[in-house]
């Protein structure tokens, strides 16, 4: 498989050759087939892992074959599968044959899309009326909203991943995660003359960076990722007009979709996302291709795992 046959058929970042070598880099083995590429993860102290196949195209019952053959043969427990594709009962069926069974999820189930086809007239009008408001207001404050992928940039936008995460109690990727991912998905492919699949956009207030959001542009796609901001200068309203000038950045670029990355109803970013009037879609889901019955040995140790981290994250809260 090479680069430019694996990137023909991706339909996400997470299949792109750049992000398997990001997280080859990163310390992942990576397995690519002719329909896609997975990541495995060693069981600390076992001779097992677990492997993941984000986003890929639609599951068939000879690829899902394929991947069991692969897994048995390299003491694989279970395959984590989230299709890049929306619900529908054929592939759920196809999944269940297989032996796959519904799994913890590593995306939300459902998402949002802003059709970017769309008039700015048009979407500006679709948007809820306080939304609107918050957008002339952090113009009339004189917010400033651009693309920035420079050095200092980028090291602000680290700095307010610490501090957004810390404030809010979440679990975050490590400061050197976030390099290691701008150098595969930007830098090298800036160095390339190639189109990043990675940038960095930033508002500013007083002279000072105080949100910044990587944006992913894959095909036809932005995505939101990732996003952080100080905890100064709420009334400026600055996420409101970062997600208005991202919308518009996506209409530039000939994009057709922007993905805000994931719903969770009544929790987090959710209510703010929603003011934009997006479109609620919902994927196949996330299913684990079962290949050894130590998989469930597995999810019982998974499950205190992810507790303990949670409790860490409320603790740095505190």
């Amino acid at each position: 498989m090479t680069e430019k046959d694996l990137n023909l058929i991706a339909t996400h970042p997470l299949q792109t050759w750049q992000w398997g070598e990001f997280r080859r880099a990163w310390g992942n083995h990576i397995k690519r087939f002719s329909f896609g590429q997975i990541t495995i993860h060693r069981l600390p102290m076992t001779p097992f892992s677990v492997a993941v196949f984000d986003k890929g195209i639609a599951p068939t019952k000879k690829m899902l074959e394929e991947l069991k053959s692969y897994a048995k043969q390299n003491n694989v427990l279970f395959v984590k599968l989230e299709p890049n594709i929306l619900k529908n009962k054929k592939t759920i069926d196809i999944l269940k044959q297989a032996g796959a069974v519904p799994g913890k999820t590593l995306f939300t189930p459902t998402t949002f899309w802003i059709d970017l086809t769309k008039t700015k007239e048009a979407l500006l009008e679709s948007f809820h009326p306080k939304t609107r408001y918050n957008i002339r207001l952090a113009e009339r404050k004189g917010v400033t909203v651009q693309i920035d992928n420079s050095t200092e940039a980028f090291e602000t936008y680290l700095r307010l991943t610490k501090e957004t995460a810390k404030r809010q109690g979440f679990y975050a990727h490590t400061e050197a995660y976030h390099r290691l991912m701008w150098k595969y998905l930007h830098t090298d492919l800036t160095e390339q003359k190639k189109q990043p699949i990675a940038n960095l956009m930033t508002a500013t207030f007083n002279n000072e960076i105080i949100t910044t959001w990587i944006l992913f542009q894959w095909k036809d796609f932005l995505y939101y990722p990732y996003g952080a901001s100080t905890d100064k200068y709420k009334n400026v309203m600055a996420n409101n007009l970062m997600m208005w000038k991202s919308i518009l950045y996506g209409k530039d670029q000939g994009l057709k979709t922007f993905d805000l990355w994931g719903r969770e109803p009544g929790k987090g970013f959710t209510p703010f996302k929603e003011g934009y009037n997006p479109q609620v879609v919902e994927f196949v889901g996330t299913w684990d291709l079962v290949c050894s019955p130590l998989y469930w040995a597995y999810v019982a140790a998974d499950w205190v795992r992810w507790r303990i981290l949670r409790l860490r994250a409320l603790l740095r809260k505190g």
